[in-house]
């Protein structure tokens, strides 16, 4: 778009030049006629005043026309427009709106937003002043500093078993013996600063079973503080006793005024300390690591330097107590204040009167969870104890992001140096995480499946995070689908999965949340309030749900009118055995096995059904006026054609839905040696294809064939719907004791790696997100008056009950709740704890399904 950008500015320099070129030349005969006129009668040419005038203005236009020309051409080339794919959308921002300013945004703006660090704490602005724990444990006879949620580190669970997403959350850490309890809680009091005051309590416990005495009696925690903003932390003195002094360090900052840190514990702890100076945040263990290192070093002992850098804005207070231990800490912000009462809110915030306070919340959250989902007389109380914890990790998981995503382009010339990517504007993202230990990070896919929940728990931190959201899209209507903000988010993920890809959609899930939402509008679930603050939400985003259906509409539309096909995948591969469609979010889901424009692709028709729908529902809710082109109710209407999708996508032979495509089944991996060099010999799995492909339907049975079921298009008494029925229920297709599994037995992909290093991933194992929307399809069926009714009813109730035993089972023996669960034993798979879109299992219990 830069490039013919920069063509059109040429060709509008061009029109000018020749213009003016004309014009002089129209000029010149009666110039010359005027001199040849005075050669009959004077050697010295003679002009009248007027010609004079005339000749010095068209000079002097002229002279600033070629200046203007010479400014323009030089502009374009040291100040070229910004590319459309790294322009916002100039519209209103939707978090700008007054409803989420004031006592919202203070009440929000400290948390537990940090989710990839087993407790890390930050405000919701750029440069915030951080917290978090680190802790020595155990593994395979060997000390190891824990701080970054790892697989690797091989923690029996881990996660919020209670958070309510503004100020409480209750967690358990269990590492090999060692168990840590960690609860937040924050306060706002009168005298307090921005946002308010915080406290942290750290309880240390251990299973003498599993525990070696040699690794000491004892654990050592380290808790840190650090200033994002560069701004210098004073640490309290060189001799720490808490018993006779509770204060660790104290500062001061722009937004929430001086402060102060303190520790207070009946326990009898040791104390040490070490200051850095580091303008880096994401490798924070790494000068633990180095301070200890030197330490045992010199001294043969495991504990910091008690030292200080010259203006340190890290500071880690190392904590070493005897088994079983407690220890609570509480930030005090505001204490500039004359009437800061700064003893009494420690005292608040610390002892008797923190334990209580934490009793309250607890409480409360159990009564709250209660009174959404209603599951005390639907499930048994192991079920129950698995849907807190699913809940309250997916909004203790609920992060703050800053920075900027970088933006894949091919080729970009500035005349200096050629680069493969953009930076979008720096921006904010407050987004719930698939999982804290391998996703940590926003997924525009799976935030809608997020928000079925979390905006049942509460309706302004779902609008607060859709808003996010929606603000990140640029002047085309595109959002990025991996935010990848900030350098500790950076430094998860490896570079090559950095860039993303201006063309690439990803499926508008944020529709399903807004659908649902809209839904309780019309069933009166929201109070006045509620519903203002709802309407003019929807009022302020419908410019940006608009330009992104347009977006979606033009951009990922097939050549058939009503066809839709995923843009990005790579029709020149020779190593994978299909192409992964990445946009789609289901990856290496099989599809046609030559990408073309001729693809027509079933899911993302799907979508634009569901988001054509909502925008006609919001359409109507704000009275908007039609405009041409943008009938949202003609184009649902024509999704929802049944004989235009069968024509399209349907197959009677096997009476199931299918993408269509250029397509073979005969394709395979082969191993290819390959030569490299110094006589090695080197061996490849490369793809060979045995046939050439046709345009046909793509044979493949799984998930992307039950999205017409999904949507509810089918009619209830359509003998389409049994085939549908049977295709779920039966075993040698989809069925398994632990939910339906993502690909059919009987295609000729179920469980192939894609690649050498690929394993199969949306090829048989089973995931919650699409076990939820087909089990919402099978209760809507089930209460259709039809001749399938009590089918659809037997196969929900057997399909829920799998699905509920699976997942608390895995979460019983495991700790974790899971990415994906295997199709043949049940176990969980993949990341963990993955409380994602997999908390759905909270409204399978519910059987809260809305309107999707």
């Amino acid at each position: 778009m830069s490039g013919s950008g920069r063509r059109t500015a040429r060709s509008r320099v061009r029109s000018v030049s020749e213009a003016d070129a004309d014009s002089l030349q129209q000029r010149r005969p009666a110039l010359n006629r005027h001199r040849e006129r005075s050669k009959h009668g004077s050697s010295i040419p003679i002009f009248s005043n007027a010609n004079l005038k005339v000749v010095l203005g068209i000079c002097f236009l002229a002279f600033f026309v070629i200046l203007f020309m010479i400014h323009h051409l030089l502009n374009s080339v040291t100040e070229p427009k910004l590319p459309r794919a790294v322009t916002p959308l100039p519209a209103p921002k939707i978090v700008d709106l007054p409803q989420f300013q004031g006592e919202h945004k203070e009440s929000l703006y400290w948390g537990t937003y940090r989710p990839h660090v087993y407790l890390g704490i930050r405000a919701r602005t750029p440069n915030s002043l951080i917290a978090g724990l680190m802790w020595i444990g155990v593994k395979d006879g060997r000390y190891h500093l824990r701080h970054v949620c790892r697989h690797e580190d091989d923690l029996s669970t881990y996660g919020w078993t209670r958070h309510n997403g503004r100020d409480f959350g209750h967690q358990v850490l269990v590492d090999h013996g060692m168990t840590l309890t960690t609860e937040f809680l924050k306060s706002k009091e009168e005298d307090s600063g921005y946002g308010g005051d915080w406290a942290v309590r750290i309880n240390v416990q251990v299973d003498r079973s599993k525990w070696n005495d040699e690794f000491g009696r004892g654990a050592q925690l380290f808790f840190y503080l650090a200033d994002e903003a560069g701004n210098a932390l004073d640490a309290s003195g060189e001799n720490m006793n808490i018993h006779e002094n509770s204060l660790l360090a104290s500062g001061s900052r722009s937004d929430i005024g001086d402060w102060q840190l303190h520790l207070k514990s009946t326990d009898n702890l040791e104390m040490h300390y070490a200051g850095f100076h580091s303008p880096h945040f994401h490798n924070l263990s790494d000068l633990v690591e180095e301070n200890l290192a030197t330490q045992i070093r010199k001294h043969a002992r495991l504990q910091l330097s008690d030292s200080l850098d010259d203006s340190p804005n890290v500071l880690v207070f190392q904590i070493i107590g005897g088994f079983p231990f407690t220890t609570d800490i509480a930030l005090i912000s505001g204490t500039d204040s004359k009437s800061s009462r700064v003893e009494e809110r420690i005292n608040m915030l610390t002892g008797i009167s923190l334990s209580n306070q934490l009793k309250y919340k607890e409480q409360q959250y159990d009564e709250k969870f209660e009174k959404i989902f209603h599951l005390a007389e639907k499930v048994d109380s192991e079920s129950l104890s698995v849907g807190k914890a699913a809940v309250g990790n997916l909004l203790g998981g609920i992060g703050y992001f800053y920075g900027q995503s970088k933006i894949a382009v091919s080729r970009i010339l500035n005349h200096r140096e050629h680069v493969n990517y953009l930076l979008y504007w720096p921006a904010e993202l407050y987004t719930s995480v698939p999982s804290r230990s391998f996703f940590p990070r926003g997924f525009l896919w799976d935030e809608g499946f997020h928000q079925l929940i979390i905006w049942r728990w509460d309706i302004r931190i779902s609008m607060d995070i859709i808003g996010h959201w929606l603000d990140l899209m640029n002047v085309d209507g595109w959002i990025p689908r991996e935010q990848i903000l900030g350098a500790e988010a950076l430094s998860r993920v490896p570079e090559e999965f950095v860039p993303q890809h201006p063309t690439n959609g990803n499926p508008p899930t944020l529709f399903l949340a807004l659908n649902d939402i809209i839904n309780g509008l019309k069933n009166n679930e929201f109070t006045a309030m509620d519903k203002s603050e709802i309407s003019q939400f929807l009022e302020r985003a419908f410019v940006r749900l608009e330009t992104w259906f347009q977006w979606l509409n033009t951009t990922q539309s097939g050549k058939q009118m009503s066809s839709y096909y995923w843009h990005g995948r790579d029709n020149r591969t020779i190593l994978e055995l299909n192409p992964k469609t990445l946009s789609s979010g289901l990856d290496d889901y099989p599809r046609a096995s030559h990408p073309s424009s001729d693809e027509r692709h079933l899911d993302l028709r799907c979508w634009m059904l569901l988001a054509a729908d909502c925008m006609h529902s919001i359409q109507e809710l704000l009275h908007k006026e039609r405009k041409p082109g943008m009938d949202y109710g003609s184009m649902a209407k024509l999704l929802l054609d049944f004989e235009l999708l069968n024509q399209m996508h349907f197959d009677e032979a096997f009476g199931a839905y299918f993408d269509f495509g250029n397509h073979t089944e005969k394709v395979q991996l082969k191993w290819k040696e390959l030569e490299a060099g110094h006589n090695y010999a080197a061996r490849q799995l490369v793809r060979g294809v045995l046939e050439r492909p046709v345009l046909r339907l793509v044979p493949h049975i799984g998930y992307v064939s039950l999205f017409p079921f999904m949507g509810r298009i089918i009619p209830s008494g359509s003998w389409i719907l049994e085939k549908q029925l049977e295709l779920i229920s039966n075993r040698s297709f989809l069925w398994t004791d632990y939910g339906l599994r993502s690909l059919a037995k009987t295609s000729s992909m179920y469980m192939k790696r894609n690649t050498e290093h690929d394993p199969p991933y949306w090829r048989g194992p089973v995931w919650i997100n699409m076990n939820y929307r087909i089990l919402s399809a099978l209760h809507h069926y089930s209460r259709e008056n039809g001749p399938y009714q009590d089918k659809a009813k037997a196969i929900y109730e057997e399909l829920r009950s799998n699905l509920i035993r699976n997942i608390v089972s895995n979460y019983q023996q495991s700790g974790f709740l899971w990415e994906q669960y295997d199709q043949t034993k049940g176990k969980g798979k993949g990341a963990h704890p993955f409380t994602g879109w997999t908390s759905l299992v909270v409204l399978i219990m519910a059987e809260a399904y809305g309107n999707i």
